[in-house]
Parts: C-alpha cells; structure tokens; sequence
C-alpha cells in the first residue's frame, strides 16, 4: 500500500511557481534531522477560479524535484473532492481529500442505523480509551443521534473512495476523509464513531480531517480557547489509537488539520501533543503561499506594487462575491479596511508590512490579509501581467516563500 510518511505537510501553489521555494524550506528541515513530506494541494474550486488543470499541480512539482534532487516521497493531493469533480484528477494525483462535509446531517434509513447499532455493541456504555482520563459514555439514544448525523457522510466517503480504488487499484492511493467545513466541532465521541464507520465501509484511511474546536480563519491565527483545543487535540489523538486497534484501520492513520497556515497559538500545543502520543500529523496550507507573492511583488519594485494595490481596489469592489465562498472560514472588519485614498499613498515597504503576518508590527492588518487571502482569482484574471512579474522577481518572491514556510511554520511545528 502507498503509505503517507509519520509528518506531512500540505502546500497550496495557486499559480504553479512556487514549487522550489516551497521544497527548500523541506529540505532545510530534513538538514535538521526531521523528515517532513511535501504534499502539494489544490481543489477543484481553485482551479475552477484560476482556470488551471489538476495536472499542472504534478508538473510543477515534478520539476521542482528533479532539479532539487528530492529523492523521499512526495504527493500531490486532489483536495476536497466529491464524486462529481474526481475524474479530472485521477491522471495526476495519489492523495484525494474525500469532503463529505455536506452529507452531514442527512438522514440514513433506519435499516442502516439499526445494522450499525447491532454491528457495534461496544460503542454503548462507558468507553475507557486509554490516554483519556475520563471515560466516554454513549448512552443508546446519544449513540443513535451520532450515528443519524454522521452515517450517511461515512457511506459516500465509502461510494468514492471505491470509486477511486476501482480506478486507480487498492492501494495505489493516499485516502483522507474530511469532516471540517461544517458547522460545528466533533466531539471525541462522534470522531470514533464516524472512525467505526468509515472501517465499515473498508476505507483506507490513512488521515482524517475533523473540525476541531475554535475558528480556523484563512491565514490569520486560531481563535478560540487554547485550553480548550489541547485537550480535544489530545483526545482526539487516544481515539485515532483506539480506533486502529479496534476496527483495523491503517496504523499510520493520523489527523490532518485543515486552513493550518497562520495558526502560530496551536503550534506548540500540537508538536507537544502528537511527541507525547508518538503520533504523525498531516497539515494543510495554502494560500499563504499566494500572500507571499504578494508580499514579494510589493518588495519588488513600483510595478509590483502598482499590480498588488490594483488588485486590492478589485478586491474591495467585489468583496461580496469574493468572501462568500468562504465564509465560515474569514472574519474581515469592513472599518478596518482602507480605502483607496489611503493605500494610493502607500509604498513596497507599507504593502508588504501589512501583508506579512507579523501580528507585532504595527503596520499589520489581518483584515486586507483576510480579503486578499480569497482574492487569488483577481490575480488569475490580470493573466501574464501576474505572471510575468512572478517570473521576473521569483527570487525575492521565493525568499519570502520559503521564510514564511520554514521560519513562522516547519520550526515551531516540527523543531520547536
């Protein structure tokens, strides 16, 4: 079986040309004594924005590699696909972030709740899972109003991943389930049993992605109670172990925290958290890397800067439509925007310092951060005006690239 490495770390590349910055901060990590796998992600949606295809994410990659003479594993992960949007990456992939986030809820039929039910009489009662201190208890109506919620999310979860096994063949393939573009939080009760049944439908899973407590807001810091997080991190920990044990799953299955980028509070709670349990961990980041070509461009030169702010004006015209998507995911301040009067007077240096997520420096503003972070489509649509200049200063732009990746995410995640 394809096997996904103890740490791996999912890098977005929204225009293809950061691939090489990206794998020197890998390559600088290993040089530190920790092996660290690079994934390189991007979902159908984002390619839709871009107007790019699945197989130039496996093409830049590629030469990446072979010019920097990466000789461990590396992926390139369809991320958050569903049935319908699949087949486009198949040619190209080998990881595929199965997203059933909107089967949560659905209503399985009551044969299939009663078959599970009677299929897992150990999940009644009091649960003892060793590492958690308290033990779980799962009354029979608190089982079954689990079981309503999250059964027919585990069922598709099970259509497409034999759907992709029937294609590619049984372990030619890195399977993660994601749960975490929803509402609200899973428990550690609910994650073992989604695990239950996820087992029961004899998936692969190799990493799962739940939504854990507090907010995961695109590339700003975690918000929520820290205290709080560690312990359901923790638990949630006990119960992947508990559930490889229990129902068979891959013993290399770990968590995947998704809009991982930015969330600098975590990340020594994490690196404490998965040492004490000697487990792996998967974490996604992505468009951070497109903030940093910003941030390189405004460093370049009076063009870049010129293109940045231009993009940024769009960007505050058609905020509606370009925060929408994303919603659940960006907390912007619409007063702490500024208008176009002001940035018209701001030079490289004011953009790059309002752009850098430097939450100390007084210049910073998580709120252009935030609306910029979901405007890479305005960028797509300047064409090879964008592009151009990203070839033209992928030198500074890559400096900042692999700075933002090794320094304020690889160390105090991995090294401490």
């Amino acid at each position: 079986m394809l096997r996904l490495s103890r740490f791996s770390f999912g890098v977005g590349d929204r225009f293809a040309h950061q691939a090489t910055a990206q794998l020197k901060a890998f390559q600088q990590v290993l040089s530190e004594g920790v092996q660290i796998i690079p994934v390189w992600n991007k979902s159908n949606r984002e390619h839709t924005f871009i107007g790019s295809q699945p197989a130039s994410v496996r093409t830049a990659a590629d030469l990446a590699i072979k010019q920097a003479g990466w000789t461990l594993p590396w992926h390139t992960d369809a991320d958050h696909i569903r049935l319908e949007t699949v087949d486009r990456f198949l040619d190209s992939s080998d990881f595929f972030t199965i997203d059933v986030a909107d089967s949560i809820g659905q209503q399985p039929s009551q044969e299939a709740i009663s078959r599970f039910l009677k299929n897992h009489p150990e999940l009644f009662g009091n649960l003892h899972i060793a590492g958690i201190e308290e033990s779980i208890f799962l009354s029979g109506d608190a089982l079954a109003q689990i079981v309503t919620k999250y059964l027919v999310a585990a069922q598709e979860a099970g259509r497409i991943y034999r759907y992709i096994a029937n294609k590619l063949g049984e372990g030619n393939f890195i399977a993660e389930v994601s749960m975490d573009e929803t509402d609200f939080p899973q428990t550690p009760q609910e994650l073992l049993v989604i695990l239950a049944a996820l087992a029961d439908e004899r998936i692969a899973l190799q990493t799962i992605a739940p939504k854990f407590t507090g907010r995961f807001n695109k590339g700003v810091d975690y918000v929520g109670d820290l205290d709080r997080f560690a312990k359901e991190f923790q638990d949630d920990l006990c119960v992947l172990a508990h559930a490889v044990k229990r129902y068979g799953l891959p013993d290399n299955l770990k968590l995947s925290v998704h809009s991982g980028s930015d969330k600098y509070s975590i990340y020594p709670i994490i690196r404490q958290a998965v040492a004490k349990a000697q487990a792996g961990l998967h974490i996604k980041t992505a468009g951070t890397t497109w903030l940093e070509e910003l941030i390189g461009l405004s460093e370049s030169g009076d063009e870049g800067t010129r293109l940045v702010r231009d993009i940024y004006a769009t960007a505050l015209e058609q905020i509606g439509s370009l925060t929408e998507p994303y919603a659940s995911v960006i907390d912007i301040r619409m007063s702490e925007l500024p208008d176009l009067n002001t940035v018209e007077k701001w030079d490289g240096h004011r953009w790059a310092n309002t752009l850098r997520h430097i939450p100390t420096h007084p210049q910073y503003n998580s709120n252009v951060r935030q609306l910029l972070h979901v405007s890479f489509k305005l960028a797509a649509k300047k064409g090879t005006r964008y592009t151009d200049l990203l070839k033209e200063h992928s030198e500074i732009i890559g400096r900042n690239v692999y700075e933002n990746l090794y320094e304020r995410h690889m160390r105090p995640l991995f090294l401490g």
